[in-house]
């Protein structure tokens, strides 16, 4: 049986950091971009931040155990109002001016363009920017300034994926049986039966680069609904364990950050308690793909 001791969550990212060095690099942190530059929210993030943004999920496999029926009872709690609003990210000093449209050109402009059927010049222009807004006001994304940012695309990637997230058949289909498909470079996940999708799609966030998700088959070998990791005490709604310390879970933040989880697989609360039903225990998950940025 392997012993954990619990490790704060600020001395456990420096520990990480520390481990990532090779012998004799010097520690001195690297320049800070220049403000205009960086991304950030550009509204002040939600209601509910009761530990930090990126939730340390497990990072080795949970001690298995039966939950008894009183414990299976208890419903984890509902995310407070505002916890999931997307969040576009834009740069800082367009974000301190709150611009009504933005001038820059954004990580995802050519992806965007194209999907809007605009020029895909990769160049923001005042009708790029209007065009921008109106999808992203249609889809409540906040703030309407017509920047092309993470956010944004991947709701684009999300709405391109509902009618078929399988179009490109990247997750193979098994006669009859439930396969739970994480696409890495979509950050999409969906749970096929044979061709049937039975579940989703829904947008997901998947493992930073340090932690990615594990590629490749799968099988849920443990169902937690009130999971709390043993390493940081954090919980894990809903959580359904494919591989060692890595699971299906709901948190309680955004999504859509720049840096993935500790591995995890995190969705909603309520998207994680339907695929709480869909889900059992011998199902298969296949992940593949890339997550952008990392």
């Amino acid at each position: 049986m392997i012993s954990r001791r619990i490790v704060p969550p600020a001395l456990a990212v420096l520990l990480a950091g520390a481990a990532l060095l090779p012998a004799g690099t010097a520690t001195a942190a690297p320049p800070p971009p220049a403000p205009e530059s960086e991304l950030v929210p550009g509204i002040a993030p939600g209601p509910a931040r009761p530990w930090q943004r990126d939730t340390p999920d497990q990072l080795l496999a949970p001690v298995v155990h039966e939950p008894t029926a009183r414990e299976d009872a208890v419903e984890p709690r509902d995310a407070p109002e505002g916890t999931y609003d997307l969040i576009e990210y834009v740069p800082l000093g367009e974000a301190a001016a709150r611009v009504t449209c933005s001038k820059s050109t954004g990580p995802y402009q050519r992806a965007v363009e194209r999907w809007l059927g605009l020029t895909a010049d990769g160049k923001q222009s005042a009708a790029d920017c209007r065009a921008i807004q109106a999808f992203q006001k249609k889809e409540k994304i906040k703030p309407a300034i017509g920047f092309a940012g993470p956010v944004t695309w991947a709701r684009m990637q999300l709405i391109a994926a509902r009618k078929n997230p399988n179009a490109a058949k990247k997750c193979p289909v098994k006669a009859a049986a439930r396969v739970a498909c994480v696409d890495l470079d979509r950050q999409l996940t969906w749970v096929q039966k044979g061709t049937k999708v039975v579940f989703g799609p829904v947008s997901v966030r998947t493992g930073r680069a340090a932690y990615p998700t594990r590629k490749g088959w799968h099988t849920v070998y443990w169902k937690h609904k009130n999971h709390t990791s043993t390493l940081y005490d954090t919980p894990m709604p809903y959580a359904q364990f494919f591989s060692g310390g890595q699971a299906f879970h709901a948190v309680y933040d955004t999504l859509h950050t720049t840096i993935g989880s500790m591995g995890c697989v995190n969705l909603t609360v309520g998207d994680a308690r339907k695929l709480w039903d869909v889900l059992k225990k011998g199902d298969r998950v296949y992940a593949w793909g890339h997550r952008p940025g990392t």
